[in-house]
């Protein structure tokens, strides 16, 4: 008599009915068992899943900007964010030169303004 699985109404085949699958199967010539070789370079569907991963992946931060630099990026419209990512990309390509080539700069413009309005500028270039 077959046993029944208690998850559900299917019927288990008995150990005889076992066998006879199992030995239909293997002699099979389409249905021949996986070698070694053919097991070791199978991949995890897992580690297939979702995007590749990036050769140089984004850091996620938080960052805190003036109302005016949010808003006018967003006005800019989809993709703002990677536009303002190119921006800064260009701001540091810019003064990483530069700051090799010169002296140390002694500009009486406060630092903190330098960095927003090279931002805006390349901004509205890059627009």
């Amino acid at each position: 008599m077959s046993k029944v699985s208690k998850s559900s109404s299917m019927r288990l085949p008995t150990s005889a009915q076992e066998r006879a699958i199992t030995a239909a199967a293997k002699a099979d010539p389409d249905a021949q068992p996986l070698t070694a070789k053919q097991l070791a370079s199978m991949i995890p569907l897992r580690s297939l899943r979702g995007r590749p991963k990036s050769a140089n992946p984004k850091q996620l931060v938080s960052v805190r900007y003036s109302p005016e630099v949010l808003a006018y990026f967003k006005s800019t419209g989809e993709g703002w964010q990677s536009r303002m990512d190119g921006v800064l990309r260009e701001y540091v390509t810019r003064h990483s030169r530069r700051a090799r080539a010169m002296a140390p700069n002694t500009s009486t413009e406060r630092s903190s303004q330098r960095p927003l309005r090279a931002l805006c500028a390349a901004a509205h270039v890059a627009r």
